[in-house]
């Protein structure tokens, strides 16, 4: 009998610790935040912790095509509603790393919201998928003898 081999889900391999957005936020302040951060984008949640829209770095430099780029009071001009992308496509937390992984190889997506009841509660990107692919090479590798503890350390370690 062949071994039982897990395929992780979106739940095992997002990042629940995220740093959002508001639409409201003054779309400065917003680009700000991604810099000091150091990332590429964010999702616009609104109050209720509904997923509203996506902020990137791409609809960030749409500032410069902007009335608000060149208003003489920048930090009163536009806000992240005005450049952020519609949310679109986001997935589920029990979605598979195969099929999480088809959508990065047939969209231009870096980044998909993980949704549950109306709600974000992660976000997957390219790289969640590479480490998931890498935990389950070393987990089948060391399943001879190794119990589950020691399998999900090595989850924990990358």
């Amino acid at each position: 009998m062949a071994p039982i081999r897990q395929i992780l889900s979106a739940k095992e391999i997002m990042v629940s610790s995220l740093i959002t957005l508001s639409p409201d936020q003054n779309i400065f302040e917003a680009m700000h935040v991604l810099m000091t951060k150091r990332i590429s984008g964010a999702p616009v949640v609104d109050a209720s912790g509904s997923l509203v829209g996506m902020l990137s770095e791409l609809d960030c430099l749409r500032i410069l095509s902007s009335d608000a780029f060149y208003a003489d009071d920048q930090d009163e001009e536009g806000s992240v509603r005005d450049f952020m992308t519609a949310p679109g496509l986001h997935i589920e937390p029990d979605l598979g790393i195969y099929a999480i992984a088809h959508y990065f190889l047939t969209t231009s997506v870096r980044r998909l919201p993980v949704v549950n009841e109306d709600r974000l509660v992660g976000q997957v990107s390219r790289r969640d998928v590479l480490r998931g692919i890498e935990w389950m090479r070393r987990s089948r590798r060391s399943r001879r003898g190794a119990d589950y503890f020691s399998v999900a350390r090595s989850w924990s370690a990358l």
